[in-house]
């Protein structure tokens, strides 16, 4: 479907995380080369330090986050532009009060995620 309307994508929890929810705006299938996500995550919620092994590009639309990209900690807030290289650790939480809202897009490349302790 080449347009559609955001807010009727259904929302789906990440497992690993905590208050955050996905949505497949465009999903792998759909897209030839990447995907487009819309990440929301919840006052108080968070992903786990893990690794992809495909690159991130993402935006962000709403609310603060605070972001470890490596071994460097960044807050970002709308209009900040992420770049995560494959393989590279990372992590996100919401340091605001509102829900912390960003674009992921990815490449439609087989994707392996690893939880770090």
């Amino acid at each position: 479907m080449p347009v559609r309307r955001a807010d009727e994508v259904p929302y789906q929890e990440i497992g690993a995380a905590e208050k955050t929810y996905i949505q497949f705006l465009i999903p792998p299938d759909e897209g030839p080369h990447f995907a487009m996500r819309r990440i929301t995550m919840k006052p108080g919620g968070g992903m786990p330090k893990h690794t992809n092994t495909v690159e991130h590009e993402q935006y962000v639309l709403q609310g603060r986050g605070q972001v470890a990209i490596g071994d460097e900690v960044y807050e970002v807030q709308p209009g900040d532009v992420m770049f995560i290289p494959a393989g590279v650790p990372h992590w996100y939480r919401n340091i605001g009060e509102e829900d912390f809202v960003f674009l992921c897009l990815v490449p439609n490349l087989p994707d392996e995620v690893q939880v770090l302790a």
